[in-house]
């Protein structure tokens, strides 16, 4: 048996110990105590005849809102699942390898699909209820939940199989959705408790925490019914059970979004908001353009600026980015650009946009309070609701410009 300690000189209160396991005669397992950390306990991991089971966690003095935890599934004998809530991260959950490990097992993935949360979609249309405050909220089912009303209904037992996986909950739990196209729209409302409603029409009415997860859904759903067949080969191509790709022999396509470069662009006093004629009345928003093939993200938006305002980049500086479900799964990234305060003469190029103007720090501040677009025929400026890219990078430019002029 060898064993590796490391010594550290004035330490004199460290001890370095181990335990063999089974017949692990290579294996080290050791821990840490030291000095006036008594709250410190470095753990260790065993592998072999301990093929369930993975205990790595780590609880150190003064940091009293750290915890490393981990979750052991299946076989998964050399896995660690583990995430990290630190500091004032204490609500939100750091990704772990859950997910990746059921787009990866099969065998994992279904299992944790009889005890996770399914999502409806009704021609890709999700399935809402609506909240006392006249807001939507999606509906999530336990899958046996789903399985038996489908079963009530008479579906097909088998459709269950094109759930696809799309996220892990707080609880642990994993989440799926499932397109029920071929089932009659309204007797499933009426046993599901809810209505499924266009996401064009329900998006901006979602939570901002549950707006992306919908979005999610609805975009991969559409991904496998739209790449059902292999464009190399004509042949039908074969998801794994998670539905993160889809094979054709030795060819693998993975879902996609189309990258889109969307940026608020100021002369330095004033920012650049534009609409098309399909935006709600009233309502203005950054300027954006698909990312062409081979362009860089600085390309895209000097030729977009020039194609449709007719206006010179001066610089370029990166905010965020946001899955965008419309038109079809698009990837935004968010950007803020300045052009020159001498050439700020707008030549806007009517067959992209229906308007494009100038707006101070005023009227952007007043438009952000607007809740709801302006009446018809009354004049206002409606922006995009906050969990749109668009209207962080607006709220983000106003708070500058008021540190600016303080």
């Amino acid at each position: 048996m060898r064993c590796f300690l490391y010594p550290v000189c004035s330490l004199t209160n460290e001890m370095l110990c181990f335990r063999s396991v089974g017949t692990l005669t290579n294996e080290m397992l050791c821990f840490r105590f030291v000095g006036t950390l008594t709250n410190e306990m470095l753990c260790f991991r065993s592998v072999g005849t301990l093929t369930n089971e993975m205990l790595c966690f780590r609880f150190v003095g003064t940091l009293t809102n750290e915890m490393l935890c981990f979750r052991s599934v299946g076989t998964l004998t050399n896995e660690m699942l583990c995430f990290r809530f630190v500091g004032t991260l204490t609500n939100e959950m750091l990704c772990f390898r859950f997910v990746d490990r059921l787009k990866r097992d099969d065998e994992a993935c279904a299992a944790a699909l009889q005890s996770g949360q399914m999502f409806l979609f009704h021609r890709l249309a999700p399935l809402l209820q609506r909240t006392e405050r006249g807001t939507l909220r999606p509906i999530a089912r336990r899958t046996s939940g789903v399985q038996s009303i489908l079963q009530r209904l008479g579906s097909d037992p088998t459709l269950l199989d094109q759930s696809v996986l799309i996220g892990c909950s707080q609880q642990n739990q994993a989440q799926f959705c499932l397109d029920v196209g071929e089932v009659d729209q309204e007797v499933l409302e009426e046993e599901c408790g809810g209505t499924f409603i266009d996401l064009k029409k329900s998006f901006f009415l979602l939570p901002a925490a549950e707006a992306p997860l919908v979005a999610k859904g609805q975009a991969l759903l559409r991904w496998h019914q739209t790449s059902g067949f292999c464009s190399a080969t004509g042949r039908p191509t074969q998801r794994n059970r998670a539905g993160s790709q889809r094979v054709c022999s030795d060819i693998i396509y993975y879902p996609k979004m189309s990258p889109v470069v969307i940026a608020l662009v100021s002369d330095g006093k004033r920012c650049l908001l534009g609409r098309q004629v399909s935006f709600p009345r009233g309502m203005y928003s950054a300027l954006a353009g698909f990312c062409d093939m081979g362009e860089t993200l600085e390309e895209a938006l000097i030729r977009e600026l020039a194609e449709e305002v007719g206006l010179e980049l001066l610089s370029v500086s990166y905010s965020s980015s946001q899955h965008w479900p419309f038109p079809h799964s698009s990837f935004m990234i968010g950007c803020h650009a300045t052009v020159s305060p001498a050439h700020t003469q707008l030549s806007v190029d009517q067959s992209e946009l229906e308007d494009a103007r100038w707006f101070s720090l005023e009227e952007v501040v007043t438009a952000l309070q607007v809740k709801a677009p302006p009446p018809r025929g009354a004049a206002g400026l409606w922006l995009p609701p906050k969990h749109a890219i668009a209207n962080r990078l607006i709220r983000e430019w106003a708070e500058q410009q008021r540190l600016d002029y303080n």
